[in-house]
């Protein structure tokens, strides 16, 4: 074994909980390769985050010693937990590497995506998923007729039930839409590498299948592929787009529209500076064609980003709880929304300069892709709600 330990995977989610009277560590992997369900104890996922490519077997000796309140801990005994967490796919190890090339080589070569979050969001029979969404729609008023032409529609994207109100505010204004083709942006919550995912898939879910808009996907590939992930793997268990695809599918039952499905990964690991500048430097031909395909008049097409704002509290790496920072967050929020709807780009990013991106909003490289893309237009608030513990 080499003197320097292995890393603990980074693409793990880990939730604290109560079961049976213990205090445990819910395990959730989106890969599917740990078992579902899986729990580790408090002394086991202390280890884990020591796990971060710096620490030796020596360091770990001393740790699990200090945990044992000064027991003597053999080497043998560490290369034992290391190898159960090697077992359970819990480290970035080769065994792991394997596993999961297995699963993206299997998934890159499907034609269509299947729903990855029916059954578990949503209901998995499409009559019980349509009454759902009937259900949601009708919590608010309908919607006025707006001014203009829509052409652009900013969503949620937690979960629906979670989000019920402000997904009936936004969806209802679609009942004076009819798109032919709807570029749908995402947030790319496991793409590591690349600042955007396309795909060329369809998207299947209960209520059918939606089609890819498969050549101007690859369109925009062929301009800026050196920014795109290298695979549409990334797609495969992100709700981001999914969530917004039910909806369109029940809206335009009678009127089908093609799908040209974008994720978007984090501006702060991808650009240079995490200003407009390097995004525009990094991202402009990208956004040039997107843009001219949106404008194209030959076929009526709309932008629906779903993303989510604020994130906040100890689950999201913040020292104090989310209570303590409400106020602060629900006012960075709507003064990102306000510049949004009045298209004033610069005070958009400035506004999350000035805050470093203090309040995780996953959903800024959507709303930053959409405000670049657009002609300039007017936006309407059409509903904002600050959720407790309901993030996904």
């Amino acid at each position: 074994m080499n003197d320097t330990l292995p890393v603990v995977r980074r693409d793990l989610e880990f939730f604290p909980l109560q079961h049976g009277g213990q205090q445990l560590i819910l395990i959730r992997d989106h890969l599917g390769l740990v078992q579902e369900g899986k729990m580790v104890a408090p002394h086991l996922y202390r280890i884990m985050t020591l796990l971060d490519g710096n620490k030796t077997l020596r360091d770990l000796q001393m740790e699990m010693m200090r945990l044992k309140g000064g027991v003597l801990v053999g080497s043998d005994e560490v290369k034992k937990v290391l190898a159960k967490l090697d077992d359970s796919f819990l480290l970035d190890s080769d065994r792991f590497k394997r596993a999961k090339q297995q699963i993206v080589s299997e998934y890159t070569a499907q034609k269509t995506r299947p729903c990855s979050h029916c059954g578990r969001s949503y209901p998995e029979n499409p009559i019980a998923l349509k009454k759902m969404l009937d259900e949601i729609l009708g919590i608010q008023p309908p919607s006025s007729k707006p001014q203009g032409k829509i052409k652009a529609l900013v969503c949620p994207h937690v979960d629906p039930s979670a989000g019920s109100k402000v997904y009936a505010s936004a969806y209802q204004m679609l009942n004076y839409a009819s798109p032919q083709r709807v570029v749908v942006l995402g947030t790319g919550h496991q793409l590591a590498e690349g600042l955007f995912s396309l795909t060329q898939k369809d998207f299947l879910t209960p209520l059918g299948i939606v089609k890819n808009e498969s050549a101007l996907t690859q369109e925009l590939r062929d301009v800026a592929a050196e920014i795109i992930a290298a695979d549409d793997f990334a797609h495969r268990s992100e709700h981001s787009i999914e969530f917004q695809i039910i909806f369109l599918q029940h809206l335009f039952s009678e009127a089908p529209f093609k799908i040209i499905p974008i994720l978007c990964g984090s501006l702060q690991t991808n650009l240079s500076a995490y200003t407009r500048s390097a995004y525009l430097e990094k991202a402009g031909p990208f956004l040039e064609k997107l843009k001219q395909i949106i404008l194209d008049e030959e076929k009526d097409t709309m932008v629906v980003a779903g993303v989510d704002f604020s994130h906040i509290g100890l689950k999201f790496g913040h020292d104090r709880p989310a209570d303590y920072l409400e106020r602060q967050t629900e006012i960075h929020d709507k003064n990102l929304i306000q510049h949004l709807c009045r298209f004033e780009i610069d005070n958009f990013w400035e506004e999350s300069i000035a805050v470093e991106d203090r309040f995780n909003v996953c959903g800024f490289p959507a709303m930053a892709c959409l405000l670049e893309i657009l002609p300039k237009c007017q936006g309407e608030i059409l509903g904002y709600r600050l959720l407790h513990e309901a993030a996904t």
